[in-house]
């Protein structure tokens, strides 16, 4: 393969990413290639380099002149707009003096939405659709059908498997049964919309059997029954702060209200049944001496005393500790609890403290809850948090933008706690459909939101999108030697139910061990090995060379039927004329069937149709190389390795 193809097959953004994206000069986008351990990439054959060295960078034009949009990423469309998230963050844009980036082109943004809202990549033939509808409102018209297909449900509840630690086993024993159990109502959740807010509250007080009630499965994908490890799970996920990182006493505070859960087992092997115990016997604490703050759901009361009590002092200390053991037949005492906020509330023996946390935690006033949520969605949706990073929400880490969050958290509560809302408001914007080229270098642009961050794939995703584009499958295998952990081929990565589940590549491209629930576990920066993997590897290069839907795609570029050729009876003769006549009509008829094929790579590959520039110059590879099937081979290659492939944009 030569330099010469890899330069036009759409690699825009080159394998090293700038932080800016892409680096103009001068109306040029400068591509650094991806090259093979030899500085040369390999041919079809996968068994010697092509002549040519592809080390250098490459300018490729791109456009008429510096101020015109780059074809075919971004468009002439104007970016005003009456959406009340772009009002805000343009606004912000002026005040700051940075220009956005131009909208994206629509063959950008069916790639983007398809990836962002389901995982997958579009079909060709579903970009072809989205590309020749006239329909002025047809971005909305198919983000409102993405929002129904069964993918949706299946990519969303992967996000929240790594958020609640839905993995079988080691650190997390959950076992294989109670992780399929508790992903499947995860994702039956996402798939009829649960309300937020109804989502949290089953989580945070269900009781039963952790594999006939999947909701306790969120106590029990935490690596300790400590209270005060449960408390900071709780806050990590829900409120989005780091609670290890508060101060003993409101860490104490917040510990008391997951004091009185026991786990029993049954007579079935890894059942247990998690619930709340009355019996449990609590120490009684006085208030942390917290700042006092009005709380969501009461005003702040003047600490209790706690009566007199014959009962020895607890064998542990804070909130949360049990009494002694050898007096569970005593009836428990009133239960000291603090919220976040500093209010302390009484809770009686008989009532479930869990509920009452709840009932604070999702009030519309609670100034954690909401803003949590809207903030990992912005952040799932454009690469950073309105507050950065989502799983680290404190009073000295404030918004890029608090009217945006504000507006969000208000949209949220105000929707009746309806997620899909808030997805359909973010991506409708033209905030989110900015192009990823920015048009300013200002220090703020990225944290302001002026264009759309480059992102590679997850590792679920990309496999997923390997494996469409080739028609091939991948093994999924768990240590656990359990029915619950077989995973027939075919299976989409996005859907494995159980983090304990995996694969080589998986483990390899970043996918999250599920051990802590912090979104920085999942690692999206492409490494050495990964370029070499997808380079070099014997996995990629089956998958290529033996992939059934590319084979059937070459074998409609060979299947066109071929005519014996006849005697050569003169030019000047009519038969000669008429031979000259077919020979160039066979070759306009070869011509266009490899234009179609190229087209059907491009628009299942890269979700756009080949530029002139590029169908010019693979053209000219083609008729340079010494066998048709592995220049095929060659391109297919260059762009599953090009990073218009390997990232967002």
């Amino acid at each position: 393969m030569s330099g010469l193809v890899l330069a036009v097959v759409g690699l825009l953004w080159g394998a090293e990413q700038s932080d800016s994206g892409v680096n103009w000069r001068g109306g040029l986008v400068e591509a650094t290639l991806p090259v093979a351990v030899s500085g040369q990439p390999f041919s079809g054959s996968w068994q010697r380099p092509v002549v040519g060295s592809i080390a250098k960078p490459v300018a490729i034009p791109i456009s008429g002149g510096k101020d015109e949009p780059i074809v075919p990423f971004e468009s002439e469309a104007s970016l005003i707009s009456p959406h009340p998230i772009d009002k805000i963050v343009f606004g912000r844009l002026r005040q700051l003096g940075i220009q956005p980036a131009r909208l994206c082109s629509d063959e950008v943004f069916v790639r983007r939405v398809y990836l962002d809202l389901i995982g997958t990549l579009p079909t060709a033939e579903e970009v072809r659709q989205f590309l020749d509808d006239p329909n002025p409102r047809k971005r909305e018209a198919l983000i409102d059908r993405l929002f129904q297909r069964e993918e949706f449900a299946d990519y969303w509840a992967m996000k929240w498997g790594d958020l609640l630690r839905i993995k079988a086993e080691f650190p997390i024993n959950l076992w294989p049964n109670a992780a399929q159990a508790y992903h499947r109502w995860v994702r039956t959740a996402i798939r009829d919309n649960m309300p937020y807010d109804r989502f949290v509250r089953e989580l945070l007080t269900a009781n039963g059997s952790n594999f006939r009630v999947p909701q306790v499965n969120f106590y029990r994908a935490v690596q300790s029954k400590d209270p005060q490890t449960i408390a900071q799970a709780v806050a990590l996920t829900f409120m989005g702060a780091r609670a290890d990182k508060w101060p003993k006493e409101q860490l104490a505070g917040l510990s008391a209200f997951f004091s009185r859960i026991s786990y029993k087992p049954t007579g079935e092997w890894k059942e247990e049944i998690v619930a709340f115990d009355p019996e449990k016997l609590i120490q009684p604490a006085q208030a942390p001496s917290l700042p006092g703050t009005v709380s969501a759901t009461s005003s702040p009361a003047p600490s209790p005393s706690p009566a007199p009590s014959p009962k020895p002092a607890a064998s542990a200390s804070g909130a949360g500790a049990s009494v002694q053991a050898g007096q569970g037949s005593r009836a428990a005492e009133p239960l000291l609890a603090t919220f976040p906020d500093g209010t302390t509330v009484r809770i009686r023996p008989d009532q479930d403290p869990r509920v009452v946390f709840a009932d604070w935690l999702i009030h519309p006033k609670n100034p954690w809850f909401a803003k949590n949520i809207v903030n990992r969605i912005w952040a799932w949706l454009l690469g950073r948090g309105i507050i950065h990073e989502p799983d680290d929400i404190r009073p000295d880490n404030p918004p890029s933008n608090p009217e945006l969050l504000a507006f969000l958290e208000k949209e949220l509560v105000d929707s009746g706690y309806n997620l899909r809302h808030i997805y359909r408001l973010i991506v409708t914007s033209k905030t989110y459909q900015l192009s990823s080229i920015p048009r300013s270098n200002h220090p703020e642009a990225a944290a302001q939101f002026a264009y759309y961050p480059l992102r590679r794939l997850e590792a679920e995703v990309l496999i997923d999108a390997l494996n469409q584009i080739t028609g091939t499958t991948e093994q999924y295998t768990s240590m656990i030697p359990e029915p619950f952990t077989y995973i027939p081929l075919g299976y989409r990565a996005v859907a494995l139910p159980d983090g304990s589940i995996t694969s080589a590549f998986l483990e390899q491209f970043g996918r999250p061990p599920r051990d802590t629930g912090l979104e920085a576990e999942r690692t999206n920066r492409i490494t050495a090995s990964q370029r070499l993997h997808l380079l070099n590897s014997s996995h990629i290069q089956r998958k290529i060379q033996e992939g059934p839907k590319l084979q059937a795609l070459l074998q409609s570029l060979a299947s066109r039927p071929k005519t014996a050729p006849a005697a050569n009876p003169g030019r000047k003769t009519p038969a000669g004329r008429a031979r000259q006549v077919f020979r160039a009509a066979q070759a306009a008829a070869e011509s266009q069937a490899a234009e179609n094929v190229l087209t059907e790579l491009y628009l299942t590959i890269l979700s756009r149709r080949p530029t002139a520039k590029e169908k010019a110059t693979i053209a000219e590879y083609i008729q340079m190389a010494p066998a048709k099937r592995e220049a095929f081979f060659d391109l297919v290659w260059a762009l599953v390795n090009s990073s218009e492939f390997l990232y967002r944009h």
